[in-house]
């Protein structure tokens, strides 16, 4: 697969930096139509009521217990200061503190969200229940550091902003920043620090390129998440207990019923979904080099494929080779056709991030338009075995969905929950590709190339009756958190290709498309010919879902 910068890009911002103490979803009125009400409540709800869920520990119970420190979130917040330029559609971004906290509970920082978004977001909220008045879990800050000041941002602006950075006490560790609109510093009592063995010293970041990002030198605000950081300005991140912050198994059955995805396929997509097992069980085979002209049938469950070890380009797999048999094989079957589900902490395990990866026995070639023609690239983008997935993310304190990303060619991007189109209930609507089976959230035409010209690989999805609710035969195949709860397939521990490496006639494959162009429009196809990455150009066989950097670790975007 293969991963272009979209064309059009409304912003020149390509780097987020994730905090961990802040998450938003945004549906509703955006942030600029809001009133000025100082007490802002978030206007987005899911579709349906969030169910009761199975009982467990602290999973959706609406706080985590960290053994001591209790932690629960905010959903209200007085607006502290804003800028009215800059960022995502030039309108800003506002910064709040957190109201109406309950009782026992302290803030833990503040809050920020570009101006050009709806407004849905909670900030955490810290409880010290550890009966230890030597080492309570927390502490007032003993002092502030200015991280930050809009004083030199040339913008339109409610005054002036400043970042601050609680000095934690010794033993404690500050997790948020402070905004204030003023150059006094803020009072102690404004936030707490955490004791720092509740807290994890990695810095745990994510870059994100994003059209909808905003920089306001240096300091940085997520506009698909939410929050805020100052650049070389680092705060801590807190460490949850898994056990008792992550969904057990029958909690995860209940999330997959509630938010597994219904899949829209193009109406003239020729190459759907199977199971593997059906896959295997049609004539796909297995082959090992030096042994080309023996391939082995696969057993149902990949059994007899080679456990773990890497990708060392000793073993791939092939369709059948009786040619009916490999066209039919080819366009899968979407009436056996299964998901497959990865369960995983995230952020610590404030959230747990359920991977939903789909198979496809067959991608298709690319297609591209150059300015007023759409052409076919013939073989080019052809690759046998497809692996595709989305991504929900879910709140552990309360059990709701915050967003979902969207695997696309490698890349992918993050939507909030309230951006999301929704089937039934609170299923998220996924739109797959024409061919190449990238997920998105709207259907349309996305244009993916070099940047500047009217000229890419097109990207097509719409709605038909071809669709797929991944809850109905969902499998449960991975929740490392839950050790011998789950068996893993053989063929999920198979970590070497699901395809053949496939080289092209390039030249072939592209005059047949030069063919039809004349002057200008040939000149502009072939200049988007060399910036193709060499992937494209001669199709290599994919690996599966655990040889992904995203299998053990956040979401690559």
């Amino acid at each position: 697969m293969f991963c272009f910068q979209k064309m059009h890009s409304s912003s020149s911002i390509t780097t987020i930096i994730f905090s961990l103490l802040f998450i938003l979803c945004f549906n509703g009125p955006t942030m600029a139509d809001l009133s000025q009400d100082n007490s802002i409540q978030t206007s987005f709800q899911l579709p349906s009521p969030l169910p009761e869920w199975p009982s467990g520990k602290g999973f959706g119970s609406g706080t985590i217990d960290l053994g001591g420190l209790q932690v629960s979130q905010v959903t209200t917040f007085n607006k502290t200061w804003a800028t009215n330029e800059g960022g995502p559609d030039n309108l800003g971004a506002t910064f709040y503190d957190p109201v109406a906290i309950p009782q026992g509970f302290s803030s833990l920082g503040s809050y920020a969200q570009p101006n050009n978004v709806p407004f849905f977001g909670h900030i955490l909220v810290g409880k010290d229940v550890s009966n230890d008045s030597s080492k309570p879990a927390l502490k007032s800050p003993i002092d502030y550091t200015l991280a930050w000041s809009s004083e030199s941002l040339d913008v339109k602006k409610d005054g002036e902003g400043y970042v601050w950075v609680p000095i934690a006490p010794e033993g404690y560790t500050a997790i948020g920043y402070v905004i204030s609109n003023s150059s006094m510093k803020p009072p102690l009592d404004k936030v707490s620090c955490v004791r720092t063995d509740f807290t994890d010293t990695s810095n745990v970041t994510r870059n994100l390129e994003k059209d909808n990002a905003m920089d306001l030198n240096g300091l940085k605000v997520d506009a698909s998440m939410g929050g805020f950081v100052v650049r070389n300005q680092s705060v801590g991140n807190l460490k949850v207990n898994l056990s008792n912050s992550m969904p057990n198994l029958n909690q995860v059955k209940a999330l997959i019923q509630a938010y597994s995805p219904v899949i829209y396929f193009h109406p003239d997509e020729p190459y759907l979904p199977s199971s593997v097992d059906w896959f295997f069980q049609n004539g796909a085979l297995v082959y090992h080099k030096g042994a080309e002209s023996k391939p082995n049938p696969i057993d149902k469950t990949g059994s007899n494929l080679p456990q773990g070890g890497s990708n060392d380009d000793t073993y791939w797999l092939d369709l059948p080779v009786d040619g009916s048999n490999k066209d039919r094989v080819k366009k899968g079957d979407l009436q056996d056709a299964c998901a497959y589900f990865h369960v995983k902490p995230i952020s610590g395990g404030l959230f747990t991030d359920i991977a939903i990866w789909v198979f496809y026995p067959f991608n298709g070639g690319a297609r591209a338009k150059v300015e007023f023609l759409n052409l076919s690239l013939g073989k080019v983008g052809e690759h046998v075995g497809d692996w595709e997935h989305v991504t929900l993310r879910i709140s552990n304190i309360n059990g709701e969905l915050k967003g979902v990303f969207f695997s696309q060619h490698n890349c992918g991007k993050w939507v909030s929950a309230s951006a999301l189109e929704y089937h039934t209930g609170n299923k998220p609507v996924v739109y797959a590709s024409l061919h190449g089976h990238a997920s998105y959230p709207k259907p349309g035409c996305v244009l993916l190339g070099s940047g500047g010209m009217d000229i890419g690989i097109r990207d097509d999805t719409a709605k038909s009756d071809k669709m797929m609710d991944t809850g109905v035969r969902s499998v449960v195949v991975a929740t490392e958190y839950l050790p011998g709860v789950v068996v893993e397939p053989p063929w999920l521990n198979y970590q070497r290709k699901w395809g053949p490496k496939i080289d092209y006639d390039v030249d072939k494959e592209l005059n047949k498309v030069k063919k039809v162009m004349i002057g200008k429009l040939k000149k502009a196809f072939e200049r988007f010919v060399e910036s193709v990455p060499s992937e494209i150009l001669g199709e290599d066989g994919p690996t599966g879902p655990k040889v992904k950097t995203s299998w053990s670790g956040d979401e690559a975007v």
